[in-house]
């Protein structure tokens, strides 16, 4: 084989920054979207925030494959689970069925995710369902390569009772320090707003987002790049 093909043959990997944030009244789900095979990118724009249910939503990480059969899964029982019951699955047992497939696949799963929704019985909730298939409840969970740079960020910056909007910044802002920092994240980032009142997408682009140390501003094209660093004329 061409040395040149090994990485368009690799599986697609979402190496990526996935986020879930709890505030006053619901939850707020945020992710990039790079998805890549080995060192290429297979597709910079893909949509990584999946719906489970009207109410609860799955960001996925780890092998694309593996998180969308999950979710497809999860997605068919919980369709027969809420014409058995007569009502929408809770965020609760939603995460739980997210959980007993990721650990009773475990050794063959190379994905983790973070489910998070809103019912009316315990309001919005945010878990992780890490590598391996524990579950943990938490007030905010990160996830993917580009996790690894934001958790000093999140212990400075979350804070209990934060409003809609002030949850809605501090997900983008972690979204695009770990794509600043992160070579496997870029791309734009999405978000998933759930409460009470329903659910809202939201979709940010890349020249849209903060800058973070020594990042270039952005650019039309590469001439104008070439344009703006070419040397001045010399004259004799």
């Amino acid at each position: 084989m061409d040395p040149s093909m090994a990485d368009l043959n690799s599986p697609h990997s979402m190496g990526t920054t996935i986020i879930g944030v709890t505030y006053n009244g619901g939850v707020v789900l945020g992710a990039d979207s790079r998805t890549s095979t080995g060192m290429y990118v297979a597709n910079r724009a893909s949509d990584k925030i999946t719906q489970l249910t009207d109410n609860v939503y799955v960001c996925r990480s780890g092998s694309a494959a593996d998180s969308q059969i999950v979710s497809d899964y999860v997605r068919y029982f919980l369709h027969q689970h809420t014409i058995q019951v007569g009502q929408p699955a809770t965020v609760k047992v939603v995460a739980n069925l997210v959980r007993l497939l990721s650990y009773n696949n475990k050794n063959m799963l190379q994905t983790g995710l973070i489910v998070g929704g809103w019912d009316k019985y315990e309001g919005g909730k945010i878990y992780g369902v890490p590598l391996g298939g524990t579950i943990v409840e938490q007030p905010f969970a990160i996830g993917g390569s580009g996790s690894s740079y934001l958790y000093g960020f999140f212990d400075q910056e979350w804070k209990a009772g934060m409003t809609r909007d002030e949850a809605k910044k501090l997900v983008i802002k972690a979204v695009s320090l770990a794509i600043a920092r992160d070579g496997a994240s870029g791309g734009v980032v999405r978000t998933v707003t759930i409460n009470s009142e329903g659910v809202t997408r939201n979709f940010y682009p890349g020249d849209t987002l903060p800058l973070w140390h020594e990042e270039l501003e952005p650019q039309n094209s590469l001439l104008d790049i070439l344009s703006s660093s070419s040397p001045e004329p010399m004259i004799s």
